[in-house]
């Protein structure tokens, strides 16, 4: 896969030093993000296709890679495997970055698993068994610092998606 960065020349006519202006990031772009003490590369499915996709057809997630899924209002989270090769555990968040629950999915298996709560605002892919080998429990946090930068670096209003209500 070749990427393309696309760049634009301004200054203000005062004898600045022009500034160059990259592209947005894209969904394959990968972002450190820590859940409690430990650190994920994260990629950011945050528009409607990119959640559709999400990691179907996927085989080369390595150990500390995962998917994050932003959504801009709480609300009860659902999953399912369909084209998905890789068992993965999904870990679901509220609008804090609280990790609530956390279930197994298993490859191509299109049983919807389903959120206990109904204010849910983020929810995390990971190879199955991640959580727990990392000590990752309910009550951990997701830094949210980093989550607003890394939707800044994809062109999106990180308040859009980190608000509370």
């Amino acid at each position: 896969m070749v990427f393309v960065a696309l760049l634009a020349v301004t200054g203000c006519g005062r004898g600045d030093a022009p500034q160059a202006q990259v592209a947005p990031k894209t969904m394959v772009d990968f972002f450190a993000i820590k859940v409690g003490r430990q650190s994920v590369r994260m990629q950011l499915a945050v528009s409607m296709d990119e959640m559709q996709h999400g990691l179907m057809g996927r085989r080369d997630l390595k150990p500390d890679q995962g998917m994050i899924f932003i959504y801009e209002k709480p609300q009860q989270q659902s999953f399912w495997m369909r084209n998905t090769p890789t068992p993965l555990d999904v870990g679901f968040f509220d609008a804090t970055g609280e990790l609530q629950e956390i279930y197994p999915m298993y490859p191509f298996d299109e049983t919807p698993v389903r959120s206990r709560s109904m204010a849910l605002k983020f929810a995390l892919e990971m190879n199955q068994g991640w959580f727990a080998a990392h000590g990752v429990k309910p009550g951990a946090k997701l830094d949210m610092k980093a989550l607003a930068s890394a939707l800044k670096a994809r062109g999106f209003e990180a308040a859009t998606y980190l608000s509370a209500e």
